[in-house]
This record gives structure tokens, C-alpha cells and sequence, in this order.
């Protein structure tokens, strides 16, 4: 086994646990806003500690800032999406859909790095295509609000355009700077991005969901951790798409556990999508 796949597996295992807890954070009807800033405070303190105690040297600063910077914007803007997408659009369907910045990940690296794409990845990317057609007619569901799918739908592409955002900054960063350096960065103005999302007023009762949100934040932030130094780790010893590609499959935890925790139904639709969204990831590692 390579390096670089190991810690791919890695990351695909701790990632796909953390996703979970959105559902879970989303079903306990937390506050997204307290849920996100316990998550960013926790990586930032767990990664802040580690890289002095590794005494990591702060190296391609200007590039670190930069992609700190983007990474921490889209990723806050799409973890909020992404909880608040579960709360109008089953989980079944918001993974395999996000798990598709894959393709606009690999369209990046055609377009800016001109990079060459074989038959399997052009396979890859019209499954990956027919996955949104058949996900977004299956959320439709009879008897379900059509406005709350809609807005399910737009909250999905955004945390999707976000994820995408994410991990090519991530590429940069894991190539060109310090990656605990990296992390710290990242995590701290992710945290300030939710503190502001904290001041805003609330609906009348979550007061009581905040112990909770706080508790699923913490958990979050503790594998993620994990999960997302594997990731950067991955991405310093192996190709983007290649990389991607193996973790890109972590939605497939989130849903089985969604299955199991909260008796989730799997509908025919639902599985051939899942199904063409697995399909699509191997497909794109050529």
C-alpha cells in the first residue's frame, strides 16, 4: 500500500464520522451557528498545540495566509449550508450530491492546470452528472413541501461549490506550507467566521440545545482533526485527483450510519445513486 493511500483511508474512515454529526447535529435541531464555532475552536486549539510541540517551521507564509484564509471561508459557509441542508433534504441525498465537488475539482485541474482526463474520468464525470438528476428527482418525494426541498437543493450546491473551494486550497497549502501551521490558521478564522454567526438572534428555545450543540461541536472537532491532517498529509505525497477521489467516498459511512442510528430508508432510486456516485469517484481516479 502506498503512503499517500493509507492516508487517504485514513481520512475516507475519520470524515465520514464526522459528517454523521451534522445529521446527528441537525436531528437534535442544534444551533449550527454554536455547533460550528465549538468545532473551529476545537481543531484550532488541537493544532495550535501541536505545531509547537512538533516545532513545525512556518515556512511558505504569504501562500499559508492566502489559502488560510480561503479554505477557512468556504469551509465554515459550507459546513452551516451543509447542516441546514439536512434539515429540509434526507441525508441519503445530500451526501452522494456533495461528495460531487470531486467533478469540479478534476474540471479545475483541465481548465487551470490543463490536465489530461482518459476515458474512465469522462466516464467518471457523466456519472457523476446523472447522479444529480436522479437525486434531485428522488428528494422530491409526494407530500413533501416543494419549497423545503428547494431550499434543501440550494443549500446543497453551495456547501458543494465550498467543498470544492476547500480542498484545492488544501492541495496548495499541503504542498507549499506548514500543514499544522496550516491548520491553526485555517481553524482560527473559521472561528471567528462562526463567532459572528453566534451574535445573530436565535429562534425562541434553542437555549436548550446549546449543551448539546457544544458537546457534537467538540466530537466534531476532535475527528476532524484527525481526519483532516490524514487528508493534508494525503494530498502532500500523492496526486489531487487521486487523493480526492478515495476520501471523496467518506459520504458512504454517513449514510450507513444514518441507516442504522435513524432508520433511514434506502429507496430503489436512492441505492442507484449512491451506487453511481461510488461508481463515479473510482471511475475519476483513472
Amino acid at each position: 500500500m502506498t503512503e499517500w493511500y493509507g492516508f487517504s483511508l485514513a481520512a475516507l474512515v475519520f470524515l465520514g464520522m464526522q459528517r454523521f454529526l451534522y445529521k446527528v447535529s441537525a436531528e437534535k435541531k442544534c444551533s449550527t451557528a454554536r455547533t460550528t464555532f465549538s468545532f473551529m475552536a476545537t481543531v484550532t486549539v488541537l493544532s495550535a498545540i501541536s505545531f509547537v510541540a512538533l516545532g513545525e517551521s512556518l515556512a511558505g507564509a504569504r501562500i499559508l495566509v492566502t489559502m488560510a484564509l480561503l479554505n477557512s471561508a468556504s469551509f465554515v459557509l459550507g459546513t452551516v449550508t451543509h447542516i441546514e441542508a439536512l434539515k429540509h433534504v434526507p441525508s441519503g441525498v445530500v451526501y452522494p450530491i456533495l461528495r460531487l465537488n470531486l467533478v469540479v475539482v478534476v474540471l479545475f485541474g483541465i481548465f487551470v492546470f490543463d490536465d489530461r482526463v482518459s476515458i474512465r474520468q469522462a466516464l467518471g464525470i457523466f456519472s457523476a452528472m446523472a447522479v444529480i438528476l436522479i437525486l434531485t428527482r428522488e428528494a422530491g418525494q409526494p407530500g413533501e413541501p416543494s419549497g423545503s426541498v428547494r431550499r434543501g437543493l440550494s443549500l446543497v450546491f453551495v456547501s458543494l461549490m465550498c467543498g470544492s473551494v476547500a480542498s484545492i486550497s488544501s492541495k496548495y497549502a499541503a504542498l507549499y506550507s506548514s500543514k499544522l501551521g496550516f491548520m491553526a490558521l485555517s481553524y482560527f478564522l473559521g472561528t471567528l467566521f462562526s463567532a459572528g454567526m453566534i451574535l445573530k438572534p436565535e429562534k425562541e428555545g434553542s437555549g436548550k440545545k446549546h449543551r448539546d450543540a457544544v458537546i457534537i461541536g467538540v466530537l466534531m472537532g476532535l475527528i476532524n482533526f484527525a481526519g483532516f491532517y490524514a487528508f493534508l498529509a494525503a494530498l502532500a505525497k500523492g496526486p489531487l485527483s487521486l487523493v480526492v477521489s478515495v476520501t471523496g467516498m467518506h459520504f458512504v459511512i454517513a449514510v450507513i450510519l444514518s441507516v442504522i442510528v435513524y432508520k433511514e430508508r434506502l429507496g430503489t432510486m436512492r441505492i442507484l445513486g449512491i451506487a453511481l456516485t461510488i461508481a463515479s469517484v473510482l471511475l475519476l481516479r483513472g
